[in-house]
């Protein structure tokens, strides 16, 4: 069995949320982060946002990098006991 890190519902929220507020399409979006020497796919980045995979923290960055705003956004919302 493989032992796996289950990510927060809402961080998925929280992603999805952000790149529909930027008005970015998943492709256009993995094409940005790529410029930023991410190798996130759009077929990962998809899981990502179902909560079907985690996201690695390089990844993070460069998305706050698109996005411009403060870590705190995509952590919005998620509780210490979630």
């Amino acid at each position: 069995m493989r032992n796996m890190i289950v990510q927060n519902v809402s961080l998925s929220v929280n992603l999805k949320r952000l790149r529909k507020e930027s008005g970015l399409s998943q492709e256009a979006l993995t094409a940005k982060i790529n410029l930023l020497g991410s190798l996130l796919e759009r077929s990962a980045y998809s899981k990502i946002e179902l909560g079907k995979r985690n996201i690695k923290v390089t990844d993070l960055v460069a998305l706050q990098q698109v996005y411009n705003v403060d870590f705190a956004e995509f952590f919005k919302g998620i509780k210490p006991h979630e």
